[in-house]
């Protein structure tokens, strides 16, 4: 049976306005669970260092992309409004998220 690695942990909401029309919302991940997914995910990074995972936050799973912030130290996790709206969730919430990523394998 193969097995995806997989974490947990708690983490704050937090927007990032890059222009005034679009805001985004994050989540970042703790720096031991950062180094990790770095470890065991650095030979299937794609685009910008980006790592394919998929999230459970409540009720809702769906997969996205986390990217690494290099002034953080540490990777960044994007929600979706729809998925916030769902969770009734929003800036400044500390919210648990299941992260499991897609691409890496730990055998089998």
């Amino acid at each position: 049976m193969s097995e995806r690695p997989t974490y947990e942990f708690d983490a704050p909401l937090w927007r990032w306005d890059a222009r005034k029309a679009d805001s985004w919302v994050f989540a970042s991940l703790p720096t031991d669970v950062a180094d990790d997914v770095l470890e065991v995910a650095g030979g299937v990074t794609r685009g910008f260092g980006s790592v394919r995972v998929e999230v459970t936050l409540g009720g809702s799973v769906w997969r996205t992309s986390v990217f690494p912030d290099d002034e953080a130290r540490t990777f960044v996790l994007p929600l979706k409004k729809a998925v916030r709206r769902a969770e009734s969730v929003d800036v400044g919430d500390t919210v648990r998220l299941r992260l499991e990523l897609v691409d890496v394998d730990l055998g089998g």
